[in-house]
């Protein structure tokens, strides 16, 4: 017997795009309709893998009742479903994604190009997430 929900099935009912125009003042961000589309063909689940965020969240988020920071989580639309482009002052024009992955690798002074991002990054580049240094 084949017991519990079947793998990337949903209830009957609303989609979680038709929920984000329910939930959210009109016109909807195009991030949150992203981020809903992207729910409604992977599910919570995978919506949530792709930009980082738990299934939690994402319901959250699509429901307009996130808690969090909205403009974090919009950071991760753009750069894992939208592929957005920032303009890196050492790499030139890479993805959000690309600049995300840069900053969290660690400093390696063997690497020239390694140094040049740690200091650009840590040094007003506008595309830095973290505390300053």
């Amino acid at each position: 017997m084949n017991r519990g929900p079947q793998i990337n099935s949903r209830a009957a009912g609303l989609t979680f795009t038709e929920k984000a125009h329910c939930a959210w003042a009109h016109p909807v961000p195009t991030w949150v309709l992203a981020l809903a589309g992207n729910a409604d063909a992977h599910g919570l689940k995978g919506a949530g893998e792709r930009i980082g965020y738990s299934t939690a969240a994402i319901s959250t988020v699509i429901a307009g009742k996130y808690q969090g920071d909205l403009v974090k989580v919009e950071e991760m639309v753009n750069a894992a479903l939208l592929g957005e482009t920032v303009n890196c002052p050492v790499l030139g024009s890479i993805s959000r994604l690309q600049c995300h992955a840069e900053q969290a690798k660690p400093i390696r002074a063997t690497n020239s190009t390694s140094l040049r991002l740690h200091a650009a990054c840590r040094n007003g580049c506008p595309n830095y997430r973290g505390a300053r240094s």
